[in-house]
């Protein structure tokens, strides 16, 4: 493994913790810390994903701690962090990036879709956030990175309840940059574009469709995700929005 340099080198030995980490931006993200020399502790539903990553952590000479479990209930966001604690002595990143998509009308959206939606979108930003800040509030430092969407700054047609949830972890984020920032916590709000994930295959994008779009890929919001992290210790990036060259606006 390379050593970090520049602004990154701050970043090795400091401790993440990322929900939704079995595929996707989560994937990604923890093997971009871990080539930073970042620990991760990863967590999400599927344990042999899961498992799977730390085996490729181990392999690029980082460290990695799974635990599996659904990031909208209280059990996992207590075992995760207890876990960063218990193995690596602090918690320094929480990367809020468990969550669903779906893109379908209104009339056509049953109130099971909308709680599905709202849970694994705003209720694991919340479970997760409230269980981690107790930790970062006693060592007064820390950085809370929320990934929500351009779906969250600006309502389109088919995606109500989707921007909804995002909409929600914007104002929840805005509110704990408020709340945090005088016991030295930086918040952050990353609102990406489309990105080709397995993210909303069958709730209303196809593989076919993501394959054969001008999407970013995870690593692209990775690379973001490690820049909103690095920065110095008296700069935060409240909010930032990445896309696509072929998307307009």
């Amino acid at each position: 493994m390379e050593e970090p340099i520049g602004l990154r080198a701050s970043l090795a030995g400091r401790t993440a913790l990322i929900t939704g980490a079995s595929s996707g931006v989560g994937r990604a993200t923890a093997l971009a810390f871990a080539r930073e020399g970042i620990r991760v502790v990863v967590t999400a539903r599927r344990a042999d994903k899961l498992e799977s990553l730390v085996r490729e952590v181990s392999g690029l000479g980082g460290k990695a701690v799974a635990v599996p479990g659904d990031a909208a209930e209280p059990a996992t966001a207590k075992a995760a962090v207890a876990e960063c604690i218990h193995v690596f002595g602090r918690l320094d990143f929480l990367i809020n990036n468990a969550g669903q998509g779906a893109y379908k009308q209104l009339i056509d959206t049953s109130v099971g879709e909308y709680d599905a939606l709202m849970a694994a979108n705003m209720r694991s930003s919340f479970i997760f956030s409230r269980e981690a800040a107790p930790y970062l509030i006693a060592q007064r430092s820390g950085t809370m990175v929320f990934i929500s969407s351009v779906a969250g700054l600006r309502g389109t047609g088919n995606e109500a309840i989707y921007s909804a949830t995002k909409f929600a972890q914007v104002g929840f984020a805005q509110a704990l940059d408020d709340e945090l920032r005088p016991f030295g916590i930086k918040v952050c709000i990353l609102c990406p574009g489309g990105i080709k994930t397995e993210f909303a295959l069958g709730r209303g994008r196809t593989e076919e469709g993501v394959r054969a779009s001008t999407m970013m890929e995870s690593t692209d919001v990775a690379e973001a995700i490690l820049f909103l992290c690095a920065q110095p210790a008296n700069v935060r990036v409240l909010q930032t929005t990445i896309r696509n060259m072929g998307e307009q606006k």
